[in-house]
């Protein structure tokens, strides 16, 4: 039989290897939001840096809200249409993405923190479609 019936699932090596490589190096402004998510300081809730979801390697993501947050360098400049193709896919598997510029972080980290915290509260104010 092929192997393909008894694999683990989850995300690919390759793409695990990646994503553990990029929390080695973060930009400074992954770094910076980094610094005020860890350990459950926004909210309380729990962030997972460089976390793999469908084959896509987000910057970060709060499993229990089901948030990307995404930081965009100069990089993206050239790459809008693949990321929204991007968001729509994650989107359609129930995950929200929330971008910010490498500028606002850097520049203005407290209110990307207060729109963030924002965002994931009325996330978590909607009841499920099982209450």
């Amino acid at each position: 039989m092929g192997g393909l019936l008894f694999e683990k699932p989850g995300a690919a090596p390759d793409k695990l290897a990646l994503a553990r490589a990029m929390r080695m190096v973060p930009t400074p402004a992954e770094a910076a939001l980094w610094s005020s998510l860890r350990d459950r300081q926004l909210g309380g809730w729990k962030f997972r840096r460089q976390h793999v979801i469908a084959g896509y390697i987000v910057d970060f993501y709060c499993a229990e809200l089901r948030v990307a947050v995404e930081v965009d360098g100069g990089v993206h400049e050239g790459r809008r249409a693949d990321d929204r193709q991007r968001d729509e896919s994650l989107a359609r598997l129930g995950v929200r993405v929330v971008r910010f510029d490498n500028v606002e972080v850097l520049e203005r980290l407290d209110e990307v923190l207060a729109q963030l915290a924002r965002c994931c509260q009325s996330i978590a104010a909607r009841p499920t479609c099982s209450e």
